[in-house]
């Protein structure tokens, strides 16, 4: 790996290559976590992973369809009843998992990704908070009729997930995905009580983001986690150990074949070749980990700060294919 280095050119946060079982093939941290303290990104710092939540989110919703508890085809307002009338009657778990739903999206992004919330962030502090957020947002399209990536459909997924398991969201997928991917440093901390080691995000003009997003983040952003965790997610993943091969199947097939950028979606995963891919972007918080199951190889960004990291990653993991790096043995 010694000639192998990724672009950290203006980059603060943490790239990380890594195979099989913990095998670290090349760690770079760069930049401060906490500017006021001084302290420094380190590979095991944790890292906001704003849309990359998503996965978590369609992981525990599969599970929970895996149970008994959903169906695909479920339709969302037999578990929502009177809750949010715009939504039409025709959206299924599926058309919400896959992006297809049409429902109007409280974040459209579409319009703007970074668009300012409705309510003040320090009320959204549960699952169900949110739901005067989502209120108000006319159908876009009518379910199935093509891919629009929709952050509210993902917090309706939530809402539904803790409804039929009577269970709390960050605690449902706690023990349904980081518990069983031993992933010990990844959750749903509140902004203002961060744990130690877990890194600030900081706006462009230098101020931290703890004012632009949601207290306790829910179904589409808000989970903390490491580089380490997250590739020990993919394997555990793969393995069978988060949900059973068969949703595995159903989680990383190809439903929508171009996304953009030449990206295809799953049911909470993006798919570019033959690698799998989790990505997020937010106020001060960047993540990205990509993972190619051919070689149990992995290359994950995270930052906490707006920098373009995507390209970076996939870079790296291009690098690291290109000299035999991380092939299987």
């Amino acid at each position: 790996m010694a000639d192998v280095v990724p672009d950290l050119e203006g980059f603060c946060g943490v790239i990380s290559a890594r195979r099989g079982h913990d095998d670290v093939l090349g760690e770079w941290a760069v930049g401060l976590a906490d500017r006021t303290a001084g302290a420094p990104n380190t590979p095991t710092t944790r890292f906001g992973l704003a849309s990359g939540t998503k996965t978590f989110t369609a992981l525990t919703t599969l599970s929970l369809i895996g149970d008994g508890l959903l169906r695909q085809d479920t339709p969302a307002r037999e578990i929502l009843e009177d809750d949010l009338p715009l939504i039409a009657d025709d959206v299924t778990i599926e058309h919400l998992l896959s992006h297809t739903s049409g429902i109007g999206d409280y974040l459209d992004e579409e319009v703007d990704a970074l668009a300012p919330l409705s309510l003040p962030v320090q009320r959204l502090d549960s699952t169900p908070a949110y739901l005067p957020m989502l209120d108000g947002f006319p159908t876009k399209f009518r379910a199935g009729e093509r891919f629009s990536y929709c952050n509210g459909g993902y917090v309706v997924l939530a809402i539904i997930a803790e409804r039929v398991s009577r269970t709390p969201f960050a605690d449902l997928v706690r023990t349904r995905v980081f518990d069983p991917a031993g992933m010990t440093s990844t959750g749903f901390p509140r902004s203002d009580l961060l744990p130690p080691g877990t890194a600030t995000g900081y706006k462009d003009d230098g101020r931290t983001n703890v004012f632009e997003l949601p207290v306790v983040g829910s179904g589409d952003g808000g989970a903390h986690s490491t580089v380490g965790d997250l590739h020990r997610f993919w394997l555990a993943l793969l393995a069978g150990r988060i949900v059973d091969p068969s949703l595995v199947a159903l989680f990383t097939e190809r439903v929508t074949a171009d996304a953009g950028d030449g990206l295809g979606y799953g049911r909470g995963v993006w798919l570019d070749g033959e690698d799998l891919v989790i990505v997020g972007g937010d106020h001060g918080v960047v993540a990205v980990s990509r993972h190619h199951p051919p070689t149990g190889t992995t290359v994950t960004g995270l930052a906490n700060v707006e920098v373009p990291t995507f390209v970076r990653v996939r870079e790296l993991m291009g690098a690291i294919r290109a000299a035999g790096v991380g092939r299987a043995d």
